[in-house]
């Protein structure tokens, strides 16, 4: 139960220091805006408890109808990705229209779309695992990308973009790429990143404050001045928890992007190594998950979602302290958001239902005494590998069924009879024995308790026949 283990203790931690630094770091926020101080941090624990509800769910989850269903989840997505596009549909923020207005919340589809693409790619590679070749484990995952890719460039997210291009590098990695095609796809990849940020003047402007933020310290490289000033102050012990003079509406966004450098100024160095290691605990567990499972489709998918997770959190905390241009990506746990908390959440749930689904914790599971509320919680899975089959699989052997319906009743010319059928005297052939004789068995053999007769050896030299 090690992994499990792992998941549960590195994702609790991570979502108990979000928690926290997100009360400290919105308080001055809501309250120069005439709000309760504690109103922001009571909606990141509400959502909290949604998450925690997701993630009892995602544990519940049987494999196989998350596999069954997960194209399903893609068109559901994609034509989310399009209705955001739509004016009226649609909200914009910070020159963005990637939110959907749901009343007490705003919804973002393109934090969903990387899970679908994750579980989606998973089931089709898994599915193709025994014939898996170049062609067939580039062919569904490239089309489907660049579809989600221009979707999201259009309102614009190119944070979105790398987080989903994260996903399919490690559907890639897992499903066995050849390694000369790497060389070619990190061209291609950096050919057209240059491309992108080219032709539009907000992202070179992002990747320009990346590189030279003193540049202009009053419009683009403001936010990063402010969190390098942030960790600064921190130094090794931090200033104390609440104590952070960046989040009086000196730092945009600090309880959301720039979570990160609050907890480097608040609790140091040493703080922001924990986080850092609880990542890396994170990233352990999702790597062992799949090394240790014996389903193709588990393997794939915790690699994807793994290599998403952990690398969402290394760019995020890598623009804060500028090793990398700004692109906007959350810390997952801990940053403030409802969507995405929830969502991650319930990725963390799927993680601890692949963690139980290892051969050697669903024989530990089934040894261990456990309660009705742990037995509710955490099912036991019924099979290491999901025997679901594919779809047209399972439609080829309906209709083969069916055809063996259609035969037998040509074959048979008597009518159906509705109800049970009758039962039919069976006649046996006398079995002849002496009156006085042990009855024999079915090999002709006398039962035990008498002692059976000699029977003369077959003679070596009949033909035909050898000894």
């Amino acid at each position: 139960m090690t992994s499990c283990h792992l998941v549960i203790g590195a994702a609790g931690l991570l979502l108990a220091i979000g928690l926290v630094m997100v009360f400290s770091a919105s308080a001055i926020e809501a309250a120069l805006d005439d709000e309760p101080v504690w109103r922001p941090g009571l909606d990141q624990l509400v959502f909290a408890a949604l998450g925690l509800v997701a993630l009892v769910v995602a544990v519940r989850l049987p494999v196989g109808l998350v596999r069954r269903w997960s194209f399903a989840a893609l068109v559901v997505v994609t034509v989310l990705l399009v209705a955001v596009l739509v004016p009226g549909v649609g909200t914009a923020y910070n020159g963005s229209r990637a939110w959907i207005d749901l009343g007490f919340t705003d919804f973002q589809p393109s934090e969903l779309s990387k899970l679908v693409v994750a579980l989606w790619g998973a089931h089709v590679l898994a599915t193709r695992s025994r014939h898996l070749t170049v062609r067939t484990l580039l062919l569904p995952l490239l089309p489907v990308f660049a579809l989600l890719c221009g979707l999201l460039m259009s309102e614009p997210d190119f944070g979105a973009v790398v987080s989903l291009l994260l996903v399919v590098v490690g559907l890639l990695w897992a499903g066995g790429l050849p390694g000369r095609l790497w060389g070619i796809g990190i061209a291609l990849a950096a050919t057209l990143g240059v491309l992108l940020v080219g032709t539009s003047e907000y992202r070179m402007e992002r990747i320009t404050s990346f590189l030279h933020p003193f540049d202009d310290p009053t419009n683009t490289g403001f936010q990063a001045i402010r969190g390098f000033y942030a960790l600064a102050t921190g130094g090794l012990w931090g200033v104390g928890l609440g104590n952070s003079a960046m989040k009086w509406n000196l730092l945009p966004e600090a309880e959301s992007d720039y979570i990160f450098a609050i907890i480097g100024e608040e609790l140091g160095f040493l703080g922001c190594l924990v986080v850092v290691t609880l990542y890396a605990v994170l990233a352990y567990a999702g790597f062992r998950i799949a090394r240790r499972s014996a389903d193709p489709f588990i393997r794939l998918a915790s690699v994807a979602i793994t290599l998403w997770l952990v690398g969402q959190a290394a760019m995020n905390m890598g623009y804060v302290v500028g090793l990398l241009p700004v692109t906007g990506v959350t810390l997952p746990l801990v940053s403030a958001g409802g969507t995405s908390l929830v969502l991650t959440l319930f990725i963390v749930g799927i993680l601890i239902r692949f963690a139980r689904s290892e051969p050697e914790a669903i024989e530990h599971a089934r040894r261990a005494e456990r309660g009705r509320l742990a037995r509710w919680l955490l099912p036991v899975p019924a099979h290491a590998v999901d025997p679901v089959r594919p779809r047209r699989e399972r439609a080829g052997s309906r209709g083969v069924a069916r055809a063996g319906s259609r035969l037998a009743a040509q074959l048979d010319p008597q009518p159906a009879r509705s109800g049970p059928l009758p039962r039919r005297p069976v006649e046996a052939h006398p079995v002849r024995r002496p009156a006085d004789g042990p009855r024999p068995d079915r090999r002709g053999a006398p039962s035990a308790g008498r002692r059976p007769e000699r029977v003369p050896a077959r003679p070596a030299d009949r033909p035909g026949r050898s000894r």
